[in-house]
C-alpha cells in the first residue's frame, strides 16, 4: 500500500524530488525564533520536512544553508509534512 501511495503522490508533483538530508530552520514569521528541523528531500516547487513539537502555520519560512524560501503547508501526518514553495526563487540543493 505504501509503495502504491508513494507513485500517486508522484504523479501528482510538478517537479522532481531531491534527497536532502539537511538540517535547517522553521520560522513562523517576523520576529518569532526560528526552530530546528530536518529537510527530508526538496524540489523546484517544495520540500519535506520532519520537525517535532511544533504546531505548523499555514504559511512559514524555512532557512536554508542556502537561503530562504516561503512556503505554504500542503499537507501533514505526525511530525513530517510537506510545504509548497510560495515564492518563486531556486534553492540550490
Amino acid at each position: 500500500m505504501a509503495g502504491e501511495t508513494d507513485i500517486m503522490l508522484a504523479t501528482r508533483r510538478r517537479s522532481e524530488r531531491r534527497a536532502y538530508r539537511g538540517l535547517a530552520k522553521i520560522q513562523f514569521g517576523v520576529g518569532s525564533l526560528p526552530r530546528d528541523c530536518t529537510i527530508v528531500d526538496v524540489s523546484d516547487g517544495g520540500v519535506r520536512v520532519i520537525a517535532e513539537n511544533i504546531e505548523v502555520p499555514a504559511e512559514f519560512t524555512i532557512l536554508f544553508a542556502e537561503g530562504r524560501r516561503q512556503c505554504r503547508l500542503a499537507w501533514r501526518i505526525g511530525c513530517e509534512f510537506g510545504a509548497q514553495f510560495i515564492d518563486h526563487q531556486r534553492t540550490a540543493a
